[in-house]
């Protein structure tokens, strides 16, 4: 990981352009009761459409709000577009508060109480719905709730030039080195801002969950820093069989094409409800591309109606979204200015480091690695694999850090100031001492506050007060009032049009 002299001279010349690195955010958050409950209340219609706005919208529930930021060069205009929004969510909230912990609120106890996403009567709104129905069959609603940070990024076009990748394909190759590099090294992402190290007791809906009881409802492991990220978070049977290839895009994209296509046994179970809704979009593996799991994406900019996989074939790698970011409660937000810096140097050593291919060992063993880090991140006596030989989470985590150690300094020379240093020095200390980490800070509020829940119902709180202390100028606030206003409309609008019926418009959107 080491950078060669070259790419370094590359990196440090103004012509890389590196004040100009393109990022975005898409936050998930569920709505909760003032006493910390899920809210069952619709997605507020004075927000607009979760159809068609660009910044507001749902993930799986009605109940779980997704914020998204436009494309921004500086971290500080990316977080000052989400403090809009939350602002502007919040006037439209009433009582109800933005849950800040990964993991979920109180739950009921039947799944079914969770309400799925609705997105109105159009056909791609109704098909939503009935992906959204399908995870809910598949995976169960409860895991659904969990919440966390994509992180979107890119190189912007001058850094490329410098770079000498001229052509889209030579660009798709070099975010797949990327992805590759960041997939060998995310555990330490993990170590570093995992922040959901317990969970509480109505979330666990198996006696065989291997976690501690730590009191008051709440069930943890001491050592652990994203269970999110691990069994009881986003996996899969059906998907472990998939076996996706980064190595490229033709790879990526035959792996993936296989779980659209291949049909799975105990998918074929699912009928209709009673009240005639479909089960799910199909019997494949995956649904659609949005279903794979997995904590890096390379992504495209699509057209309406057109599938990602397309997209990418047709025109490339655009950018790439991380998916492996815990909401952190101790951030009003999620996340700050500093865990920002760290990732565009993180990202950027990643994408300028060499990279060679995966084979099925080496991701078997990352698989591994993560596991282990998602349940015993912060035991100082931890191995990880590392090829052939094993590598204490200090010594493999100090190197890669060290490594990132220029890329801060030629970031902080095109920005201006010690930022970026900064940053990457607040990292270095969490290697160094593990209750500096997120999950342990956390562990330690919940022991003060009595339950995961409580510690988490009184940072919501917090944000809460902080919201409505800082309310939107009149100006912004009728500026999105009026954006929400159009994104009703053009889904009216939708909804008016001649449309196919829903099952001809099925059958040709899942059409690879």
């Amino acid at each position: 990981m080491t950078l060669s002299e070259h790419i370094l001279d590359t990196l440090r010349h103004p012509s890389f352009c590196l004040d100009q690195l393109r990022r975005g955010i898409e936050k998930e958050s569920l709505r909760v009761t003032h006493d910390g409950g899920l809210a069952l209340t619709p997605h507020p219609k004075s927000l607009g459409s979760a159809l068609t706005h660009p910044n507001i919208t749902t993930d799986f529930s009605e109940a779980q709000l997704e914020l998204i930021t436009g494309i921004h060069s500086t971290p500080h205009a990316c977080l000052d577009q989400l403090f809009r929004i939350h602002q502007f969510v919040q006037t439209h909230l009433g009582e109800e508060l933005l849950w800040p912990s990964s993991m979920p609120c109180r739950l009921e106890p039947a799944q079914e109480a969770i309400p799925l996403g609705r997105y109105g009567t159009s056909n791609i709104g109704q098909a939503k719905t009935v992906y959204r129905r399908g995870l809910g069959n598949r995976y169960g609603r409860v895991m659904q709730t969990i919440s966390g940070i994509h992180y979107n990024f890119s190189l912007p076009e001058q850094a490329w030039q410098a770079l000498g990748k001229q052509s889209k394909e030579q660009r798709t190759d070099a975010y797949f080195d990327l992805i590759r590099n960041f997939r060998r090294w995310s555990w330490l992402l993990i170590y570093l801002l995992g922040s959901s190290p317990v969970v509480s007791r109505s979330f666990i809906r198996s006696e065989d969950h291997q976690l501690a009881y730590l009191g008051e409802g709440t069930y943890g492991l001491p050592d652990a820093t994203s269970l999110r990220m691990g069994r009881l978070g986003y996996q899969s049977d059906a998907q472990a069989g998939l076996d996706v290839s980064y190595n490229s895009l033709e790879e990526y994209s035959l792996s993936i094409r296989k779980g659209l296509t291949q049909r799975y046994p105990d998918y074929q179970r699912f009928e209709p409800n009673a009240r005639g809704e479909l089960p799910q979009l199909n019997d494949a593996v995956l649904q659609i591309e949005n279903e794979f799991y997995g904590a890096i994406r390379p992504k495209r900019t699509i057209k309406s109606g057109q599938r990602p996989l397309t997209a990418l074939a047709a025109d490339g790698v655009e950018y790439v979204e991380v998916r492996c970011l815990d909401l952190d409660p101790f951030e009003p937000l999620g996340i700050g200015l500093a865990q920002i810096r760290f990732l565009d140097t993180f990202l950027l050593l990643c994408a300028l480091s060499e990279s060679p291919v995966e084979t099925k060992t080496d991701r078997d063993q990352m698989s591994r690695n993560q596991t282990l880090i998602v349940e015993q991140g912060r035991n100082a006596s931890l191995m990880l694999e590392r090829q052939a030989k094993r590598s204490s989470v200090k010594t493999w985590g100090l190197e890669i850090l060290n490594a990132c150690e220029p890329i801060a300094q030629a970031l902080d020379q095109a920005h201006g100031g010690q930022d970026y240093v900064q940053s990457l020095s607040q990292q270095i200390e969490k290697i160094k001492v593990s209750r500096l980490t997120p999950s342990a800070r956390i562990l330690d509020g919940v022991a003060a506050s009595g339950s995961f829940a409580e510690f988490s119902l009184q940072r919501a709180k917090a944000l809460h007060q902080s919201l409505l202390e800082q309310p939107l100028p009149a100006d912004m606030l009728q500026a999105l009032n009026a954006e929400a206003a159009a994104s009703l409309a053009t889904q009216k609008h939708l909804e008016q049009e001649r449309q196919d019926p829903f099952p001809v418009f099925l059958t040709r959107y899942l059409d690879l």
